[in-house]
């Protein structure tokens, strides 16, 4: 079992006087301080302040959600390595099979020191009983599992460090400058058809919500739809597919009772949840799903702000200008991601202003960067992968970010030159 394998450091250092040297981190190779060369002077210079980050001394529990039984527990597993901590996966059930092929793989090829990687894939019952405070519990899935989580008297009251990444109702904005015929009318068409169509929508970052200049609604909703119409959904193993089934018969219904609830605010204006054509497989026996696309001309309407079909689902919103399309997003109670597409950089300037505060990350797409752009969907692993309210309010990944979830900052102080013997990569 891995237990401190490094203590990273930062600090700041008041020097008052002589020479001095610069500190490097040791991890990212950034100045953090500058230290004096020579012992203190007549002036001061014997005492001084620095943090240091400790990996935690239990284990790092990992809740992961059915939609990305490998991805998923690597991106929490990764971290937790790194920073010292052994992991303790479980995995969604539906999926869990997948999960432990890939476990038994990793474990099967010696890379990794006895007991670094431990496997669950029974209930959950007493899982969560005997954490500490020296334990971590990560968590991906839904808001209310969060909740439920955060809020258990283990969890809360020792308590123990709890980091939830949750499904959010994730927006996507066409900006107030673009007209039918730009470039950025058609990525944002193709953006939207893609994101509810890979993994036949389920993912944490797919868009739920998707804006639309009041003038360009009728033109957004006739191009999606024909986009739509050609998507081929059928069996995942066919060249010709696009799209394949949900994840289980009862993903599925649940999809299909979020679209009900939906439909009490909006109009369905693509797809038919009860039939759609498969090309390759059984329409029934397999989960299949056509991709649906809901309007709501009312931006206010409550339903398409506090409902998430986790599936090939989006609701059209049209909006009137920015300000009113900022407040909407925000009905959203907190989001992953959220995306604009504009040219104007004063637009783009003034929704990412008031959208931030909301999302944990936001894309900004025009024609200038599309060829490049990774995509509204896509979590780089150097960027933080998170976001507040509804969103967990936690984060996942972010670079040496991801490591400070498994470990414990503290404040040393003492005289310099003790000081500068906590090295940055010191042994525990």
């Amino acid at each position: 079992m891995i237990r401190a394998l490094h203590s990273f450091t930062e600090g700041r250092w008041q020097d008052r006087g002589g020479e001095s040297r610069p500190l490097q981190d040791a991890a990212t190779g950034e100045i953090v301080a500058t230290l004096p060369t020579t012992g203190p002077d007549p002036a001061g210079g014997s005492f001084a302040g620095r943090h240091i980050l400790t990996p935690r001394l239990g284990a790092a529990v990992q809740i992961n959600a059915f939609n990305f039984p490998v991805w998923g527990m690597l991106e929490k597993f990764a971290p937790a390595f790194i920073a010292g901590m052994p992991s303790v996966v479980k995995p969604a059930s539906q999926t869990a099979y997948l999960a432990e092929l890939v476990v038994r793989r990793i474990v099967d090829s010696g890379l990794l020191p006895h007991g670094t990687l431990s496997l669950l894939c029974a209930g959950p019952a007493g899982l969560l009983d005997s954490l500490t405070a020296q334990d971590t519990l990560g968590f991906t899935g839904s808001a209310a599992t969060a909740l439920a989580l955060r809020t258990h008297p283990v969890v809360a009251g020792r308590p123990v460090a709890f980091n939830a990444e949750a499904d959010s109702l994730n927006c996507s904005i066409l900006g107030p400058d673009v007209s039918a015929d730009d470039p950025e009318f058609t990525l944002y068409v193709e953006q939207l058809v893609t994101e509810m169509t890979v993994k036949a929508g389920q993912k944490c970052t797919a868009i739920r919500r998707a804006f639309v200049p009041a003038r360009l609604a009728d033109a957004v909703t006739d191009a999606v739809m024909v986009r739509l119409s050609r998507v081929v959904v059928g069996h995942p193993g066919s060249a010709d597919t696009d799209m394949g089934p949900l994840a289980s018969l009862g993903q599925r219904e649940e999809v299909r009772a979020a679209i009900g609830q939906l439909s009490t605010g909006a109009k369905l204006v693509f797809g038919d949840p009860r039939g759609v054509h498969v090309s390759g497989a059984d329409a029934e026996r397999g989960a299949f799903l056509s991709p649906m696309l809901l309007r709501c001309d009312d931006v206010h309407t409550a339903t398409p702000h506090e409902v998430e079909a986790f599936g090939p689902v989006s609701t059209l919103l049209p909006y009137a200008d920015p300000d009113e399309v900022i407040a909407a997003a925000a009905l959203g109670g907190g989001s992953l991601v959220g995306s604009i597409v504009t040219r104007d950089h004063e637009v783009a300037r003034r929704l990412v202003t008031g959208l931030a505060p909301w999302h944990g990350r936001l894309l900004v797409l025009d024609r200038d960067d599309a060829a490049e752009s990774t995509g509204h969907g896509t979590a780089m692993p150097q960027l933080l992968h998170g976001g507040p309210g509804r969103a967990g309010g936690g984060s996942e990944l972010g670079g040496l970010r991801a490591l400070t979830h498994y470990m414990q900052r503290t404040a040393v102080q003492g005289h310099p030159d003790f000081l500068r013997s906590v090295h940055p990569t010191e042994m525990s």
